[in-house]
């Protein structure tokens, strides 16, 4: 579930190695995109189909010692691989497949004269991410400018941008052009982008209104050592090109230009809204790959003390707890001795209980842990049930300048589910909001069936997500209840009293804080009690009121009715089955800094310190 690879934001990059071409610049480009590691340069001689191919034994023999010189890190026998054939493009696309290159990226003009094949054959023909580039790409790029229309190509034009600057620290502007008989907002096919681009502020926008695109990027591109563009879109039934504007600034810009398209082709109308909204995917696709954590790496917890301490940072646990008397205990136990006493990484523990009726608060209190009833906290505002409820009030109850939550019914319980989601918040100080993901197993009789947890998630949270929501799209478990964040931002937000909680934080994360505020971490496998599909059914009911509720106060408009919120359940016993009807409201609490005594505690503490 651990990404493999954190910085592969395009893939695997081929350049074909041709005499008579140069081809630095493409090779310059290929490492400064993928990096040494992900760039195959691979050999190609041309040899007439009068002619027998052995006759090009010489000319391979020599560009095999060009590879070997070419190349930056050794590959065994790959780095001087060199193709004979009559038709070397085709002998380019059987390369592109079995080496599963995922960007081609050929040299203009010089390759297409070597290849003997024109620019419209490749782009029609793209066995993979194309990019095209010229003959004036350096090794030191220290700006870029990204030209962005909203075609379906400003994903891959921004997922190369983003990969160079990741090698050469460049910075990246971007300009948004559209013609002056629209307005900014009757662009539909920018919508898709405009969104990646507010939550991507290391890309400086700029917007410039004209007819004359062409002009527009040349004045610009002075000031800029590469621009990155995509091809213009055609639909699928005319002839793929670059654009006349793509090759005006191609053969007549001084500086660095690459050209891409994407694989596969286009069936809607290049200028749509469905075109740009490919482009949120590099959004996605660049947080999972940053803010993907794994539990294992915050295993130093005396370099986790340290930051903690240098930073002057609180720390808190709230363990929200119903009937848990089988698993409390062990869980307390476990974290007191490791997280308190061994490496004091956690400043207190609470023990938030819903009014259970077995021995879960007569355990913790005799371990010394402090419990409070949640129907019992701020009862001027009322008592609600569910889990939301007593997270919210959790916020009352503890003071640290960092909350973790973690349920009280995991049966393998180990510290790494609250140093997981600690390590985050201290290492990355732009992170507010961290979530733990983990397998789930099912158990189904007396077996354990691996990775079969999470129905709810899968089946309701995450589709919803991807719908509506899909920046958060890249979430494993966004319903998991184990996470945490800073109490200056969790201080901000409102939440929701059952089970629509964990997925009414992420929204409000989202929308208020963006994207790079949350992470989410690897906790490996958890072990606990898996609810009987009734339960699921009222938990997916819930989270569709949430998502529902998120989106009126988005939108401005009114769905739900009051008789929404009652779930007819279907009841069997022995000899018949029938209705029975459920409420399964989910309430919102305003966000905790609105609370008047939570206010005065706060002021309390402050003048104190």
């Amino acid at each position: 579930m651990y990404p493999a690879s954190r910085n592969a934001f395009v893939g695997k990059v081929l350049v074909p190695v041709l005499n008579p071409c140069d081809q630095r610049s493409a090779i310059q480009a290929a490492h400064s995109i993928a990096g040494d590691e992900r760039v195959l340069l691979t050999g190609f001689v041309f040899v007439p189909e009068d002619q027998s191919l052995s006759t090009a034994a010489l000319e391979a023999r020599q560009l095999r010692q060009t590879l070997k010189k070419l190349y930056k890190v050794k590959r065994g026998d790959k780095w001087a691989q060199v193709h004979v054939s009559h038709d070397l493009w085709g002998e380019v696309i059987d390369v592109v497949k079995s080496e599963e290159i995922d960007l081609l990226l050929l040299e203009w003009p010089c390759h297409f004269d070597a290849l003997k094949v024109s620019v419209a054959e490749v782009l029609s023909q793209a066995p993979c991410n194309i990019a095209i580039v010229n003959q004036r790409i350096g090794p030191n790029i220290k700006n870029m400018l990204i030209p962005i229309r909203g075609g379906p190509y400003a994903e891959l034009s921004l997922r190369i941008a983003l990969s160079i600057r990741k090698s050469n620290r460049a910075e990246i502007s971007s300009m948004h052009l559209f013609p002056g008989n629209i307005t900014r907002d009757q662009d539909a096919a920018f919508t898709g982008v405009n969104r990646v681009l507010k939550n991507l502020p290391e890309i400086k926008r700029e917007e410039v209104v004209t007819d004359d695109p062409a002009g527009a990027i040349f004045d610009a591109a002075q000031r800029y050592d590469l621009i990155v563009m995509g091809a213009s879109a055609r639909p699928i039934s005319e002839v793929p090109s670059m654009g006349p504007v793509a090759e005006r600034i191609m053969q007549e810009s001084q500086r660095g230009v690459i050209v891409v398209k994407t694989k596969l082709p286009y069936e809607v109308n290049p200028a749509s809204e469905e075109a740009a909204q490919t482009a949120i995917s590099v959004l996605v696709d660049k947080w999972f790959a940053e803010n993907t954590f794994h539990a294992d790496e915050f295993a130093d917890l005396k370099y986790l003390l340290t930051l903690k301490q240098k930073q002057n940072l609180t720390i808190s646990l709230a363990l929200p707890a119903l009937n848990e008397e089988k698993t409390v205990g062990k869980v307390l136990r476990t974290i007191k001795n490791v997280l308190m006493r061994r490496f004091p990484l956690l400043d207190e523990i609470v023990l938030i209980d819903s009014n259970s009726t077995d021995r879960t608060r007569q355990i913790a209190q005799r371990m010394g842990v402090p419990v409070q009833i949640h129907q019992q906290i701020l009862p001027q505002y009322g008592a609600r049930k569910g889990k939301g409820e007593a997270l919210w009030k959790s916020l009352y109850c503890t003071h640290g300048d960092i909350i973790i939550w973690i349920d009280t019914d995991i049966v393998n319980i180990h510290p790494r589910f609250i140093y997981g989601l600690v390590g985050p918040l201290l290492l990355r100080p732009e992170i507010d909001f961290v979530k733990g993901f983990y397998r789930r197993p099912l158990k189904v009789g007396n077996k354990m069936q691996a990775g079969s947890g999470g129905r709810v998630t899968e089946l309701t949270a995450r589709p919803l997500l991807n719908l509506f929501y899909p920046e958060l799209s890249g979430m494993v478990q966004p319903l998991s209840g184990e996470y945490g964040g800073r109490r200056s931002v969790l201080e901000q937000l409102p939440f929701f009293s059952g089970y629509g909680v964990e997925i009414g934080l992420l929204i409000d994360m989202l929308d208020r804080f963006g994207l790079r505020s949350i992470a989410q971490v690897d906790l490996l496998e958890r072990i606990h009690h898996n609810q009987p599909l009734d339960a699921l059914g009222k938990m997916s009911f819930a989270i569709i009121q949430a998502v529902i509720r998120k989106l009126e106060g988005k939108y401005g408009q009114s769905i739900l009715e009051n008789i929404n919120k009652t779930m007819k359940m279907i009841r069997y016993e022995q000899d018949r089955f029938f209705l029975e009807i459920e409420e399964i409201a989910e309430g919102e609490r305003p966000p905790m800094i609105q609370v008047q005594e939570y206010l005065e505690k706060i002021k309390i503490k402050h003048q104190a310190s």
